[in-house]
């Protein structure tokens, strides 16, 4: 329905009247349509030409007028909402409310569907998108844009402003998968893009988008440059704050660390000197962990390779932590077990120890450093003690070396006297004990013999390649067993210990040692590797080895055989070995020869036509065995 003409004023003409009209229309702020209607008015009413064309005039001016006002209207808004995003990013002092403040306003002054920010990524060589506004997609908010790449690449590689009136369809642009999915996810059709710039530099590009099409007007563009370089002075301006707010941050927690380091380097040096004036004066290791309990306040236990307590200091409960003290050996520093500190004690590669802090979980970094330092300490002490216990050691092993060997009466009585300087009353019952062990732990087997003999008021060292230990006591069987009990356990490896009887008189010992190695001997051949024991021990084995007629007994026995094999080359001696071994089980035999079951039992049959059809009865089988065993031990 259309409107009522306006009432006619007094004396005017339809002309004026329309003219009237129009000023009352741009007063109000009038739409393009409504300021046609005093036009369309004249029309109807059949108007002279020359009045319809002055209105038609008229009207067009009017239209004017209307779009300077409107466009005067929308610069004032914009120049304000530039002043308040001024103001707006000069209070800020955190880059991502910064960013924020400058997408929501780009999209506000738009009245765009979306905004966003991408910046640029030196490390890349692309764009990622920093902060959106109005963006739904989860790809979409994810993007990077390499250069060139689309229109943000475009806009980030010529560092000039683009607008798309519908981005999906634009064939101007280089288009990846990878954008246009993210793109149509989005719904994004009209698009602007224009760079942040710091002088030559592009450090970004702002955006504003549409989910339809839309031409975006030069004076959209232009908004968005001026609110662009707004934002780049504002994110150079709170980069440079933050860093400069780093920077202070960095100083200022220099000088409480250089505060600290002081402090830690003065209590080091303190400690340093007390701990080397302990040892300089002639300390020990329960010095040591005084000390230490005192300097760190809480319980120290010193203790040795094998677990062993050397020392402990201080309240609480300190043990020792075989896991503590394995993992401080690889990563050669103190570590926390179960709430307990421990270090390795070390001489180079070699382990000597352990010490153990009780009681202070919550060790901090210099602490940890000085209680890293009294493991060095311990280590030298424990290394003095050794290099103590070593002088002593080569004494008496000389001591034992002389003894086993033949002495005349005049040496015998120089090494009574020599035994009697180191506590020993060799007028006591002793005896040889011979060690055998595996290669790998010789080093390990002699210094734990040492120490037993320390312990047991004996001798230790040696020779022929053998670890010899000479003991006080009337039990040489019992001692032989339990020591190579003790130093299997000690070493991780079997150790065969083989015992002499006990002898008082000092002219028997060489005797006692050749009878200690053939005992030895005996315990390996008989396949009881890793035990100790005495001639009793060994039974009527024991016996044969400690007669002149174990040679006699084997010739009777299997002498034949051993002429066989001798003569042919053949090996039936081994096959009998084997066929005992595995308890007269033909399968196993052949498995473990490595031949055919036929070969087997013609082997067998031999056996049998060269020693007698009873050769496999209960009481020749025995001797047979017996002298199969004895044979192997006689042999080098």
């Amino acid at each position: 329905m259309e409107d009522s003409p306006p009432a006619a004023a007094p004396g005017l003409g339809p002309a004026a009247e329309a003219l009237l009209r129009l000023i009352d229309l741009l007063a109000a702020d009038p739409s393009d349509d409504q300021l046609t209607e005093p036009l369309r008015h004249l029309e109807r009413s059949g108007a002279a030409p020359e009045t319809l064309a002055a209105v038609q005039r008229a009207t067009a001016t009017a239209r004017g007028v209307k779009r300077t006002l409107d466009q005067r209207r929308r610069r004032e808004a914009e120049l304000a909402a530039l002043f308040d995003t001024a103001g707006d990013l000069a209070a800020s002092r955190n880059l991502d409310a910064v960013l924020r403040a400058i997408v929501h306003r780009a999209r506000t002054l738009l009245a765009a569907d979306l905004s966003y920010i991408a910046l640029h990524d030196p490390d890349q060589g692309d764009t990622y998108m920093r902060v959106t506004d109005g963006s739904v997609s989860a790809r979409f908010q994810q993007l990077r844009l390499g250069m060139g790449e689309g229109l943000g690449g475009l806009v980030a590689e010529t560092a000039l402003p683009y607008a798309s009136t519908d981005y999906q369809v634009d064939s101007r642009f280089r288009h990846t998968q990878l954008i246009d999915a993210a793109v149509v996810e989005e719904g994004v059709h009209g698009i602007v893009g224009v760079p942040l710039r710091l002088g030559d530099n592009v450090i970004g590009v702002l955006w504003a988008a549409d989910r339809a099409p839309r031409a975006f007007a030069p004076d959209d563009v232009a908004m968005l440059v001026s609110l662009a370089n707004h934002a780049a002075v504002a994110i150079e301006s709170v980069r440079q704050l933050e860093a400069t707010a780093r920077t202070l941050r960095e100083l200022s927690e220099t000088a409480l660390r250089s505060e600290r380091l002081n402090l830690a380097l003065r209590r080091a040096a303190d400690a340093h000197d007390r701990l080397t004036g302990l040892v300089l004066s002639g300390g020990d290791v329960a010095d040591l962990a005084a000390q230490a309990a005192e300097l760190f306040g809480g319980a120290i236990g010193i203790f040795g390779a094998d677990g062993e307590a050397l020392a402990r200091a201080g309240e609480g409960e300190v043990r020792f932590v075989a896991e503590g003290a394995a993992d401080s050996q690889a990563s050669r520093g103190a570590v926390l077990v179960d709430g307990r500190w421990v270090c390795a004690v070390m001489a180079g590669p070699e382990p000597l120890g352990s010490i153990v802090l009780a009681g202070r979980p919550g060790l901090g970094e210099a602490d940890r450093q000085l209680f890293e330092r009294a493991s060095l300490v311990t280590a030298l002490l424990l290394l003095l003690r050794r290099s103590v216990a070593d002088a002593e050691d080569r004494v008496r092993g000389e001591l034992l070396d002389d003894l086993l060997s033949d002495p005349g009466k005049q040496r015998a009585t120089s090494a009574r006297l020599r035994a009697g300087k180191l506590g020993m009353d060799l007028r006591r019952p002793h005896a040889v004990l011979v060690l055998d062990g595996d290669a790998a732990a010789q080093g390990r087997l002699a210094s734990e013999a040492q120490r037993h003999a320390r312990a047991e008021g004996g001798l230790a060292g040696s020779r022929d390649g053998r670890t010899v230990l000479l003991l006080p006591g009337d039990d040489p069987g019992g001692r032989a067993a339990k020591l190579a009990a003790d130093l299997g356990r000690a070493t991780g490896r079997p150790v065969t210990v083989g015992a002499s009887s006990s002898a008082n008189d000092i002219e028997r010992l060489p005797e006692a040692y050749t009878a200690a190695v053939r005992c030895t001997d005996a315990m390996i051949a008989l396949g009881r590797k890793g035990e100790g024991g005495g001639m009793d021990q060994l039974g009527f084995i024991g016996v044969l080895l400690g007669e002149s007629g174990a040679d006699a007994f084997v010739r009777r026995t299997i002498g034949p055989l051993l002429e066989y094999d001798a003569k042919r080359g053949t090996d039936l001696v081994g096959t009998l070995e084997a066929y005992f071994a595995n308890g007269g089980h033909l399968a196993k035999t052949k498995a473990v020869l490595n031949v055919h079951l036929n070969t087997v039992s013609q082997r067998l049959e031999r056996v049998a036509s060269i020693l007698g059809r009873d050769w496999n009865s209960p009481e020749r089988s025995l001797e047979v065995q017996l002298a199969l065993r004895v044979n192997r031990l006689s042999k080098p």
